[in-house]
């Protein structure tokens, strides 16, 4: 990134979050909205981005931002210009670098949310020294991003990385993007909330403490609540990440079979549990790994740059594509 700020939002399945970045990746400003229910129309998510994009402009002088890069949990196209299928969103083939664009009188970036993770982690993070990495983000869904020597893999047609959907248990639990078995479902914040409510709407006597903390209504329950009630020690809330956890390791496994990378780097909500969710995964990722004790073994690290890398990420490639010109998620 060069001199100046860069606006980045960072659109998730529950919220659409923004920074004012600098070309040193420190935030200097930022806000946030919720995101609007995936029932709504598109232009209501677009209102969210660019009430997020205004109160950001609003908070330094215009001419020192450059550009907005935007990070879409959803599959972008290869040209980066649209959002083909968001599965916890609305969008369906929407042009959201045109729409932005009539409002938003600057450059704008669309890329997927994963891969603006990973290139943060890659510029300012965890995976500054290396050039092959996988970026695994645990939110309301499993994102996915691809390094291979030092440039993002986005795939012929924009949408490689969507690990969270493949499938890993045949005719399994239903995924919102139409399978069964997705990957997603066993491993992620949904799942997580998921498997606790049931045990609190069931009133079984192992999930006291939760029902305490929901204070007895299941609906109540949310991540952070599981993982604070884990650190706290309920024995519970510490199976159930590492339920999570374990059937994450076993992805990464799969992922190591066919891709090799040197280090898995996992984002997103969910990595806030730390190492009562990569503990298991880690212990599970060596039991399933092919050729394991033969073989270098990937490091599986939390994302340094937290719930923020992806708002900087889409940052940086929005400034990246000003100085950059030609493929994108290279480096400066």
């Amino acid at each position: 990134m060069s001199g100046g700020l860069t606006v980045g939002v960072d659109i998730g399945g529950t919220k659409v979050s923004g920074g004012l970045v600098d070309e040193t990746g420190t935030i200097v400003g930022r806000t946030r909205r919720d995101t609007p229910h995936r029932s709504t129309a598109p232009s209501v998510v677009e209102d969210a981005i660019v009430s997020v994009v205004e109160e950001l402009l609003a908070q330094t002088e215009r001419d020192a931002v450059r550009a907005v890069g935007i990070g879409a949990a959803g599959f972008v196209s290869a040209d980066r210009s649209r959002v083909v299928f968001a599965p916890h969103l609305s969008w369906r083939d929407e042009p959201l670098r045109e729409s932005l664009s009539r409002r938003v009188h600057l450059p704008i970036t669309v890329d997927n949310d994963a891969n603006a993770a990973l290139w943060a982690e890659h510029r300012f993070g965890v995976a500054q020294d290396t050039s092959h990495a996988v970026m695994i983000t645990l939110g309301t869904g499993i994102g996915g991003a691809l390094l291979v020597d030092g440039v993002l893999m986005r795939g012929r047609y924009g949408i490689a990385g969507e690990f969270g959907h493949m499938q890993v248990v045949p005719s399994g639990l239903r995924c919102e993007c139409g399978n069964r078995g997705c990957w997603e479902q066993y491993s992620s914040g949904n799942a997580l909330v998921r498997e606790a409510r049931g045990l609190v709407g069931a009133r079984s006597p192992v999930a006291s403490d939760l029902l305490a903390r929901a204070d007895g209504d299941p609906a109540n329950l949310t991540g952070p609540m599981i993982t604070e009630a884990a650190r706290a020690g309920d024995r519970t809330s510490v199976e159930l990440l590492a339920e999570i956890g374990t059937w994450l390791g076993i992805g990464m496994a799969n992922l190591a079979a066919a891709i090799d990378p040197e280090v898995f780097v996992v984002g997103g909500g969910v990595s806030a549990a730390q190492d009562l969710l990569l503990g298991p995964a880690r212990e599970a990722f060596g039991r399933q790994l092919t050729g394991r004790g033969y073989r270098p073994q990937a490091r599986i690290e939390v994302a340094t740059l937290g719930p923020d890398a992806g708002l900087i990420g889409a940052a940086a490639l929005a400034s990246d594509s000003l100085d950059h010109p030609g493929p994108a998620g290279r480096p400066a």
